[in-house]
């Protein structure tokens, strides 16, 4: 059984820095993609940012240029360091393992964008 437990999550200014990270209690390198989602308030959960097993990353529109996803194989850990946020960007980040064609979720970080 595959477990997520994201941290990192808090309260920040507009312009600050957040670095979420994801403990996965199997292999990530196993898995064929990890990644990151959000859902604000009233909204469904979308897409923020994909790293496959190869390493090929994928980032939404809306976060290009300031999110960055990472991987420690070693660490079993995925992160995301999200740098200049905007109230936009406050939600729950959950942690994505997908493999053999099933998802996996983590419960959420709650990540909160002061104006």
């Amino acid at each position: 059984q595959v477990q997520l437990v994201e941290s990192g999550g808090g309260l920040v200014q507009a312009g600050g820095s957040l670095r979420l990270s994801c403990v996965d209690s199997a292999s990530i390198f196993s898995a064929d993609r990890m990644g990151w989602y959000r859902q604000a308030p009233g909204k469904q959960r979308e897409l923020v940012a994909t790293i496959t097993r190869g390493g090929t990353t994928n980032y939404a529109d809306s976060v290009k240029g300031r999110f960055t996803i990472s991987r420690d194989n070693a660490k079993n850990t995925v992160y995301l360091q999200m740098n200049s946020l905007k109230p936009g960007d406050t939600a729950v980040y959950y942690c994505n393992d997908w493999r053999l064609g099933i998802n996996y979720w983590g419960k959420g970080t709650l990540v909160t964008v002061s104006s």
